[in-house]
């Protein structure tokens, strides 16, 4: 170790060695299969993980995924942010570092865009970009499939590749100053030191089964639901269709019955032929059932409750009004809180003691909880306005007495 790393680890509180670390077997946006094979092997085996591809299928190309996902994303970066600023630090801090949240980069804005990085990547990378004298100009949410953990001898990140097409830059975890470059948010992964596990992993068959399920649908809509039947060669003497006569029989029917252009066209045919019309049992044509069942399980994986994404279910008022608490408190306000908490963390050494949190106050869908938790502290008597307002989240009065 160098002089200066001495110094620096000096500074940052002794220089007690960590103990080593190491990136797991299995990485959430890796591989999530081994070899892309079932545990028999068989014909019917999960094709390997991708995460650029399970993207395009899942958000792209699934409905129910892409509104999961935007509802929760969309929930943390509108909510209103207040400030939780112990009295020692200087109140411009927390309102640059409120500006600096706030502000979009590059067109995206930085919470929403983390939101949906850590539910379907479980991984959010934060660029600081610096003006002349040091200080945080912007910050940028990097692609998490783009950006991997360039390790140290113990194991522990000492930088962050990014790698586009044929380029790859590198970033340092703190510059020649010992200022942080990057933010690394990740969700909690039991088997990786260095990455998080993402929702878009756990989804992923419930994804392929709903898109495969749309896809069967429809081709059973432009066949009426039903195969459309079989021709029978009844002859007298028995006789089958030559070779020939069968790939001309064929021919025909392809080009001149099927498809919705030739829908209900009547049929000429020659001697010895009769049409029988057939049908699929209502057992055949049950996807509707195994298409609600994956989208549940979608849901699931996003923390999204299934009523708010329209699918079957009792749809009263009550039931949807608690369905969206439920989606506040086991959701949003976690992962807000997740994202809020390690940004001010990474931010910590320009915006001494300012931190960010969720303005509960200001959210419609928890108006109920906040009328009951005024209600109760207005009525403890036995509590001063000062330690009321402290269990409400206000400041303490000015210029006030106490009332007992």
């Amino acid at each position: 170790m160098s002089f200066f790393e001495n110094l620096a680890s000096a500074f940052k509180g002794g220089s007690d060695a960590r103990v080593p670390i190491a990136r797991g077997f299995v990485s959430p946006w890796a591989v999530a299969f081994d070899g892309g094979t079932s545990v028999a092997g068989g014909a019917g085996a999960a094709s390997s993980y991708e995460y650029s591809r399970s993207v395009r299928r899942a958000f792209i190309e699934n409905p129910v995924a892409q509104r999961a996902v935007r509802v929760v994303a969309e929930g943390v970066g509108g909510a209103p942010l207040a400030s939780l600023s112990p009295p020692t630090s200087q109140v411009g801090d927390s309102a640059a570092l409120q500006r600096l949240v706030n502000a979009t980069s590059a067109g995206q804005s930085l919470l929403e865009t983390l939101a949906a990085h850590l539910l379907l990547h479980g991984n959010g990378y934060v660029q600081i970009l610096k003006d002349g004298a040091g200080r945080p100009l912007e910050l940028f949410a990097l692609r998490p499939e783009r950006v991997s953990v360039v390790p140290g001898d113990d194991g522990w990140p000492r930088a962050y590749a990014y790698r586009l097409a044929e380029k790859t830059l590198t970033i340092p975890v703190e510059d020649e100053g010992g200022w942080p470059n990057i933010i690394h948010l990740k969700s909690f992964h039991p088997a990786d030191d260095h990455y998080g596990a993402g929702g878009l992993a756990a989804a992923e068959q419930a994804v392929a089964i709903h898109n495969a399920a749309s896809v069967w649908n429809r081709a059973l809509l432009e066949n009426a639901a039903r195969p459309s039947g079989a021709l029978v060669y009844d002859h007298p003497d028995s006789a089958g269709l030559t070779t020939q006569q069968f790939d001309r029989l064929k021919d025909e029917l392809t080009s001149a019955y099927s498809g919705h252009a030739n829908a209900g066209r009547p049929m000429l045919l020659e001697g010895g032929l009769k049409w029988q019309g057939m049908s699929m049992s209502p057992a055949d044509m049950d996807f509707a059932t195994l298409k609600a069942a994956a989208a549940r399980d979608i849901a699931l994986a996003f923390g999204v409750p299934p009523m708010l994404l329209g699918l079957p279910g009792d749809n009263t008022y009550a039931n949807y009004r608690e369905a969206n608490r439920a989606l506040w408190r086991l959701t949003l306000l976690p992962l807000a809180g997740k994202i809020l908490s390690g940004l001010s963390e990474g931010l910590e050494p320009w915006f001494t003691g300012a931190k960010l949190a969720i303005d509960l106050d200001k959210v419609p869908a928890l108006a109920d909880d906040r009328e009951k938790l005024w209600s109760q502290v207005s009525a403890a008597n036995f509590l001063t306005d000062t330690e009321k307002r402290e269990l409400l989240g206000l400041e303490p009065a000015q210029g006030k007495g106490e009332t007992p």
